[in-house]
């Protein structure tokens, strides 16, 4: 061979062979297709969490700080053993880690985390609250969470919080003729005094719930994720960084090809924080067969109803800015036993699984939708995918990648 042509194809093949690594369909093997829905999964694309309209306090330090401090205050509740970081715990990625909610009793749904829950236009896994300040007020009266009363809670602001509180809100109401226990979901001996109170004092009470809800919301929207594995291969992947591709390994890479093509996860788990932020009903095995949870369907009703929503006289929106809530569809099927798609963000440090902790591994839940059993209410949206069982494993191995922490945004 001619030593010149010899010499040429040497250097050809060693030009070659970083292509060859990466693969010819692309960086590491992905299409450009791929690339691009890869690319859409990065945390450092997702955007500001939109203002919320119905607070104007979010963003204000002064909000913040005084929400952090009620979000740990067991005293805002009837036994005072409880606070919002019970469930919410800081060292548990701001959940609990229970299959259900357990406060002053025992909820009947598993605890969701908190960070950027301003991305979503509706909370809980039912949605029935439609904004994070109505719903860190829901467990607050709930009986089974703190299982307090909202006149108790403002006394407990005036006697604890009252210059921190006004310099953010204005005067405190006069509360000293009114009981120390009342509020419209209490007790009967609550509700009693609640209904025995003149209007004006009811509202004046209700406006200081109200801000202690924004108060806690203003500071839940500063708890936000950092990245993970996943966003350090996949920004590697768009950089064309090939020195970061081993970010990964071979079975968490498959695991993620398998998530965005055959198993479909990224339908419903899509974009920087895996959640589409909508309501789905996939066949999800009721936790007390006897009593269904009708999850959407029902609560639909909830939060057209409930006063602390974007329309009610506590919020701070305008009625055009409330259009999630006043285009709401008030009698879809589809939402029969349907629930919220939660971000997979952590998920591994999230056991157990769905929305009343049914599953107890990663696994169980990869074996659900690749099984895709027939639901017990309403009608499933799953259909069953052809997975391997090493695919499965592969998938529940990349689900492994997406850990990272919860730290507060600073400014």
């Amino acid at each position: 061979m001619n030593p010149i042509f010899n010499n040429a194809l040497v250097a050809l093949i060693a030009a070659l062979v970083p292509l060859a690594a990466i693969g010819w369909g692309g960086v590491d093997g992905w299409s450009s297709q791929e690339t691009a829905i890869l690319s859409s999964l990065r945390l450092s694309q997702l955007e500001p969490a939109p203002p919320d309209p119905s607070n104007r306090y979010e963003g204000v330090p002064a909000a913040e700080a005084l929400g952090k401090r009620f979000f740990f205050d067991k005293r805002f509740s009837s036994n005072g053993e409880v606070s919002c970081a019970s469930c919410h715990d800081p060292e548990q990625q701001f959940q609990d880690g229970r299959p259900v909610g357990r406060g002053v009793g025992t909820g009947a749904r598993r605890t969701m985390p908190v960070a950027g829950l301003g991305h979503s236009p509706f909370l809980f896994w039912d949605g029935r609250k439609d904004s994070a300040w109505s719903q860190a007020l829901g467990p607050l009266e709930d009986a089974a969470e703190h299982g307090g009363n909202r006149l108790a809670y403002a006394h407990a602001v005036q006697a604890n919080y009252r210059r921190d509180y006004e310099a953010v809100f204005g005067p405190l109401p006069n509360l000293a003729s009114l009981p120390r226990d009342a509020g419209p979901l209490g007790d009967d001996r609550q509700r009693a005094a609640w209904k025995a109170m003149d209007e004006r004092s009811r509202e004046a009470v209700s406006r200081v719930f109200a801000n202690m809800g924004k108060a806690i919301a203003a500071y839940e929207k500063t708890l936000q994720h950092s990245e993970s594995r996943l966003d350090r291969y996949l920004e590697a992947v768009t950089r064309r960084d090939a020195a970061a591709y081993g970010t990964l390994n071979a079975q968490e890479k498959n695991g993620l090809r398998i998530f965005i093509g055959k198993g479909q996860c990224v339908t419903c788990h899509n974009g920087p924080l895996l959640s589409d932020q909508h309501f789905h009903n996939t066949g999800v095995p009721q936790r007390n067969p006897a009593k269904p949870d009708l999850g959407r369907r029902q609560a639909i009703t909830k939060v057209i109803a409930d006063e602390f929503n974007c329309l009610g006289r506590f919020s701070d929106a305008k009625q055009d800015d409330c259009g999630e809530l006043r285009f709401i569809a008030q009698d879809d099927h589809a939402m029969e036993a349907a629930f919220k798609t939660p971000s997979l963000r952590n998920v591994a440090q999230r056991a157990p699984y769905m929305h009343a902790g049914q599953k107890a591994t990663l696994l169980e839940v990869v074996e659900h939708y690749r099984n895709a059993p027939a639901p017990a209410a309403g009608h499933s949206e799953l259909k069953p995918v052809a997975m391997t069982d090493g695919e499965v494993r592969d998938l529940v191995a990349f689900l492994g990648t997406l850990t990272g922490a919860v730290v507060e945004r600073r400014k």
